[in-house]
């Protein structure tokens, strides 16, 4: 009986996904009745209050991605503690704030695109119900699909991002340091080009099996936790639910996908010099061995799980009271 309905699950969301290509193959544009605002503001606001919160972590947990212990410039820090003092110390209370602007931009806009895309897609599939069921691979499916879209719209913001927090004092006011955002952004495409502000994109699209691995798991808890209730799939959580959730999806996708981040920031970093991600791969391997693609893991950890707490229940809730206040300002009218 399971495996019948699961069958029957599955012939019906693809089914759904059938009529919709159908729809948007005449020429109608049907997938963007599923395009809601609702979604891109929620994530734009869990992003940044995430980011706000927590970016401190952030650039901590970048230092020790780049640190391989043969860049004499990169600072060395024995631990998360002794980072954190010997940031504040030597460049005080801003400098553990280096690249916040841009890191809000990117998270904003990203958690945005990435809620927008991912709902759109979603419902896309579900042919406007949200209440059916999709099950992990169209989940995961919709998820790799937002975050393609997602990582080539932000993929220059996370370049500059990155240099920022890897810019020092005796750097920042050089011919090649950066001022800010647009400073950054303008310098970088002047002396490096358009693959200059797409560099780690390789990389950060592996990483797009983070966000689908997270989203997939997140969906699905979600999902068999309304089952199991005997409630639709679709129907609003507690704060605790939501948190208990967030924090278990992204301890997952966390762990099985971080050593890209590692190569990304490396390869994004002018600190550094590699003929690609594949060189970047086997130096790392060479001189580090395993442990190499795991380095700022701790900061990280501590950094992302209450960062996608704060983000998944800041967008849930927003997103439910924006839908809420259009669904009742469509009937009114």
């Amino acid at each position: 009986m399971a495996s019948s309905l699961k069958n029957h699950k599955t012939a019906a969301a693809a089914a759904a996904a059938t009529a919709g290509a159908a729809g948007a193959g005449k020429g109608n544009f049907g997938w963007l009745a599923h395009v809601k605002y609702e979604h891109l503001v929620a994530g734009i606001s869990g992003g940044v209050t995430s980011t706000l919160l927590l970016h401190p972590l952030d650039l901590i947990k970048i230092r020790f991605a780049v640190n391989d212990g043969r860049t004499a410039s990169v600072p060395q820090y024995r631990g998360l503690t002794s980072a954190f003092m010997t940031i504040f110390r030597q460049e005080g209370f801003r400098g553990l704030y280096k690249g916040v602007t841009p890191n809000m931009w990117g998270s904003g806009s990203a958690w945005g695109f990435y809620f927008m895309f991912y709902n759109t897609i979603k419902t896309w599939i579900q042919d406007g119900n949200t209440a059916q069921p999709l099950g992990p691979t169209l989940h995961m499916l919709a998820a790799a699909e937002a975050g393609v879209l997602t990582l080539a719209m932000t993929n220059p913001i996370w370049v500059v991002k990155t240099r920022l927090c890897l810019q020092c004092n005796e750097r920042a006011g050089s011919s090649t340091g950066y001022a800010g955002m647009v400073d950054g952004l303008t310098k970088i495409y002047r002396t490096e080009g358009i693959r200059g502000l797409y560099r780690g994109f390789v990389p950060g699209m592996f990483g797009v099996s983070h966000g689908a691995l997270q989203f997939m798991t997140y969906e699905e808890m979600k999902n068999k936790y309304n089952q199991h209730r005997k409630r639709p799939i679709d129907a609003k959580l507690t704060t605790s639910e939501y948190l208990t959730f967030a924090a278990v999806s992204k301890l997952i996708a966390a762990a099985g996908t971080y050593p890209y981040q590692v190569i990304r920031a490396r390869l994004q970093d002018q600190n550094h010099s590699y003929k690609g991600t594949w060189d970047c791969v086997k130096l790392t391997w060479r001189f580090e061995s395993w442990r190499g693609f795991y380095k700022g893991l701790g900061p990280n950890l501590t950094r992302v799980i209450p960062a996608t707490m704060v983000t998944f229940v800041t967008y849930e809730k927003v997103s439910h009271y924006l839908l809420e206040r259009s669904k009742a300002r469509s009937i009114t009218h």
